[in-house]
C-alpha cells in the first residue's frame, strides 16, 4: 500500500535532503514579511484610488464651475469611460458624482492624503451621505483608522450619534488621574449610553436592566466601545468581614485597569457616588495586580442633573464618570392589573381551543 506524502515543508523534500539549523524559523518571518507587503500594498492601492477619485472629482468640479457642466455630461462620461477601461469598476455616473461631492467636501488635497485616502472608499461616501460638518466627518475618519471600522460599523455609530455621545459623561478625571490618561479615560466614556437593544418597564428595577444587558451581552459590549473585557456580575468583595456585590466588573485593555459600573434605575443621587468610591478602594486592594493601573468607576443611571453630578464628584478620591442610558420604555400596568391579564401561552392556548389559532397556511 503507498503511503500518503505528509504535508507542509517536509513534502518538498528530495530523499536525502538535510535542512540546515534554523529554516523553519527563516520561512516563517519571511511568510510575516510577506504578508505584511501584500497588506501594505492593499492599502497602497486603496490610497491610490480614492487619490484618483478625488482628483476625477476636482476635475468635474472645476468644469461644472467654468462651463456650466450639468447631470448629462456627466452621464456621457460616464458611459466614455468605461468603454475605454471595461475592466475597471467603479466609474459609473453615480459614483461620479460622488467623486465630484467629495472633491466638494475636501478641497485641501493634504488633508485628503492623510485622513480620508487611509479609509476605503466606500466609507468614504458613507461619510458624504450621512454627516455634513466637516469636523464631525473628520473625526468618524480618524475612529475608523484607529479601530478598523468596517462600513457597518461606521453606518451603526453614525446613526448612534457616536460623535455627539462620546467624551461627554461627567467625570472627575482630570483631578484624578495624570494626562495623558485622564483624557484617554474621558474619552472612552459616552453619555447617554444607547441601550435601545433592551425593552424595560419604566418602574424596572436594576436587576432587570442588568439581567437585560448580559441577556445581550454582545451588543453590550459594542455599545461599551473597544477594549472592554467582561470579567462578571454580582462580583462578590469581602471588606471586613462583610459581603458586598458589585454590580458589573470589566477590564479595559488599553487603560490596563479593572473598571468597576454600577446601574441604577433612577436618577443620580450624591450617595451613589460615595459607594463607588468605596467599591474602587476595595478593588484596588483586593483584586488590582501589581503592574495594572488605578481603577476606574461608571455610574450608569436613568438620567442625572449634570450639576449634582459634578459637585458630588469633586473631591472624590477616586476616578468616576456619570453618564445615563436610554432603553425601549413600556408603559407598566397599574398595580391592580399586574396578574390578571393571560399570559402568551394561555392566549395560545384559548385561541387553539376555539379553532383561531395560527393555520398552517
Amino acid at each position: 500500500m503507498a503511503k500518503k506524502r505528509a504535508s507542509g515543508p517536509e513534502s518538498h523534500r528530495q530523499p536525502g535532503d538535510i535542512l540546515p539549523g534554523g529554516y523553519e524559523d527563516l520561512l516563517g518571518q519571511l511568510k510575516e514579511r510577506i504578508r505584511s507587503a501584500q497588506l501594505r500594498a492593499g492599502l497602497a492601492v486603496n490610497r491610490e484610488l480614492v487619490l484618483l477619485y478625488w482628483q476625477i472629482g476636482g476635475e468635474i468640479l472645476g468644469r461644472q464651475g467654468r462651463e456650466g457642466w450639468g447631470a448629462k455630461v456627466i452621464d456621457r462620461l460616464a458611459a466614455d469611460l468605461r468603454r475605454s477601461f471595461p475592466e475597471m469598476t467603479g466609474l459609473s455616473a453615480r459614483n461620479l458624482k460622488y467623486m465630484r461631492a467629495f472633491a466638494e467636501a475636501w478641497p485641501d488635497g493634504a488633508i485628503v492624503q492623510q485622513a480620508a485616502a487611509q479609509i476605503p472608499w466606500f466609507h468614504n461616501c458613507v461619510l458624504l451621505d450621512k454627516v455634513k460638518n466637516q469636523d464631525e466627518r473628520s473625526w468618524y475618519i480618524n475612529k475608523t483608522i484607529e479601530n478598523g471600522w468596517s462600513r457597518n460599523v461606521l453606518v451603526h455609530w453614525i446613526e448612534s450619534d457616536l460623535y455627539e455621545r462620546q467624551g461627554k459623561a461627567t467625570t472627575n478625571f482630570a483631578r484624578s488621574l495624570p494626562p495623558p490618561r485622564s483624557d484617554l479615560a474621558g474619552e472612552i466614556l459616552k453619555d447617554p449610553y444607547n441601550f435601545e437593544f433592551l425593552t424595560l418597564a419604566d418602574d424596572a428595577e436594576e436587576r432587570a436592566l442588568q439581567r437585560g444587558l448580559l441577556q445581550h451581552v454582545q451588543q453590550f459590549l459594542v455599545e461599551l466601545g473597544a477594549g472592554f473585557a467582561f470579567v462578571g456580575q454580582q462580583h462578590r468583595l469581602e471588606v471586613g468581614g462583610e459581603d458586598y456585590y458589585i454590580d458589573l466588573l470589566f477590564y479595559h485593555l488599553k487603560l490596563r485597569c479593572y473598571v468597576v459600573v454600577e446601574l441604577k434605575t433612577t436618577t443620580f443621587r450624591p450617595e451613589y457616588a460615595g459607594k463607588m468610591n468605596f467599591y474602587l478602594s476595595a478593588v484596588d486592594d483586593l483584586l488590582r495586580h501589581p503592574d495594572d493601573k488605578p481603577s476606574i468607576g461608571i455610574i450608569l443611571c436613568k438620567s442625572k442633573n449634570r450639576v449634582v453630578a459634578e459637585y458630588a464628584l469633586r473631591d472624590l478620591a477616586k476616578p468616576v464618570g456619570v453618564a445615563s442610558y436610554i432603553t425601549k420604555l413600556v408603559e407598566s400596568l397599574p398595580a391592580d392589573l399586574r396578574g390578571s391579564l393571560p399570559g402568551p401561552e394561555e392566549l395560545e392556548a384559548e385561541l387553539r381551543d376555539d379553532g383561531r389559532g395560527p393555520s398552517a397556511d
